[in-house]
């Protein structure tokens, strides 16, 4: 597929813009966008491609999309926000600002368990319908009333959903606030982010419809096959794997108005590459206009290592920091000093505190990629060349 390539780059950062327009060519992109600050200044700022994975319209430079769990990463800002402000201690029990939680041998869960995946609830034991996980209530009782497939603290297991409870619940407990809200207000608006957990109605009309794809037969990296074991974990109704991607049963529509208005902080944000390279890069540093998210000590906490190895549910190995998923052969960022998150089917964005990199990428044509989507890894191996 051959598009027209719109935005900018700034000189010495060509092969990004070459890497993405071979990711239509060769790779089987629709429609998306990636975006690169340096030093708190936009390097790459381009899109290309259809608005609809299916339509014909033209991506324009303000369409949005769903991002799936690169929503994490965003939302795991306001808790560290939080604790940056004192308002939150990370080694304090879950349950002290959430009793209800202690419930089904979780009652030594710290809040830092809760965001670095060791929690032990990846999966429900009934799996919500949409608009249960939807509305505010049902998700947070039916999290803090499950047992612990593990004792938390003690392993980890990618909570690929109920991360949005667990987050929501916590932040609403201890402030009296939802982590879309202290987004908004905070975050987004001081930036200039169009980025929203819980899309607006007047947004509503940006947001571009994703849809399932098939990589094209030229792009031979994307029929890579996983391990056995893996495929067998995926495979298997009654595993941890597919019971935690199955907390929301069934998958929800992500081009439903009513989902993409919920404040799911795991699944449901939407925005532009821009927004998401912009946040990254207020985390690490001050972007042009003189904001910046986290404080150097902050920044330093986003990036420690919480947890490490064998994932109980992706069934690789895995590490995570505080709500972020760090540099690794599972998910590969740019270096060792990052954080982030990727999003199931291609979206990824991070921060490089070492090299003052705030990184987005956004795609409405969600291939069967989990953590290392080949159209985002191109990518990031472009940039890594032009430093």
């Amino acid at each position: 597929m051959l598009v027209n390539i719109e935005g900018v780059v700034t000189e010495g950062f060509e092969p990004v813009r070459e890497a993405f327009a071979r990711n239509f060519e060769v790779l089987g992109d629709r429609g998306a966008a990636v975006a690169v600050y340096r030093d708190g200044r936009k390097v790459v700022d381009l899109w290309g491609g259809t608005k609809d994975a299916d339509g014909t319209e033209p991506w324009a430079e303000d369409t949005v999309t769903i991002v799936r769990s690169a929503t994490k990463g965003v939302a795991a800002a306001v808790p560290l926000l939080l604790h940056q402000r004192g308002l939150l201690d990370l080694d304090a029990p879950v349950a002290s600002y959430w009793p209800e939680f202690k419930a089904g041998g979780k009652e030594r869960t710290l809040v830092r368990h809760l965001l670095a995946h060791q929690a032990g609830v990846p999966a429900l034991d009934r799996g919500l319908t949409t608009a249960q996980a939807a509305d505010g209530v049902t998700g947070a009782r039916a999290v803090a009333a499950q047992r612990a497939f593990w004792e938390p603290g003690t392993a980890h297991g990618y909570h690929a959903q109920t991360f949005s409870w667990l987050v929501s619940e916590l932040v609403l407990r201890a402030t009296g606030r939802t982590v879309g809200g202290i987004l908004a207000e905070e975050m987004a608006e001081p930036l200039g982010l169009d980025f929203w957990i819980g899309l607006p109605e007047s947004e509503a009309h940006r947001v571009g419809r994703v849809a399932p794809v098939e990589p094209p037969a030229s792009a031979g990296v994307l029929r890579t096959r996983p391990r056995r074991n893996v495929s067998e974990a995926y495979a298997d109704p009654e595993s941890l794997t597919r019971r935690a991607f199955a907390a929301i049963d069934p998958q929800p529509d992500e081009n439903d108005p009513v989902y993409q208005a919920a404040e799911l902080p795991g699944s449901a944000g939407i925005g532009t590459a821009r927004a998401l390279a912009r946040f990254y890069a207020a985390t690490v540093g001050v972007v042009e206009d003189g904001a910046r998210i986290f404080t150097p000590a902050t920044t330093a906490l986003a990036g420690t290592e919480l947890a490490s190895g064998p994932d109980r549910v992706l069934v690789v190995g895995t590490r995570f920091g505080p709500g972020y998923m760090l540099h690794g052969p599972a998910s590969p960022l740019l270096s060792p000093a990052s954080f982030g998150h990727p999003g199931r089917g291609g979206s990824l964005a991070f921060a490089d505190p070492e090299a003052g990199i705030g990184f987005g990428y956004v795609t409405n044509a969600h291939a069967k990629s989990v953590t290392a989507d080949p159209r985002a890894q191109a990518l990031v191996r472009a940039l890594r060349s032009c430093l």
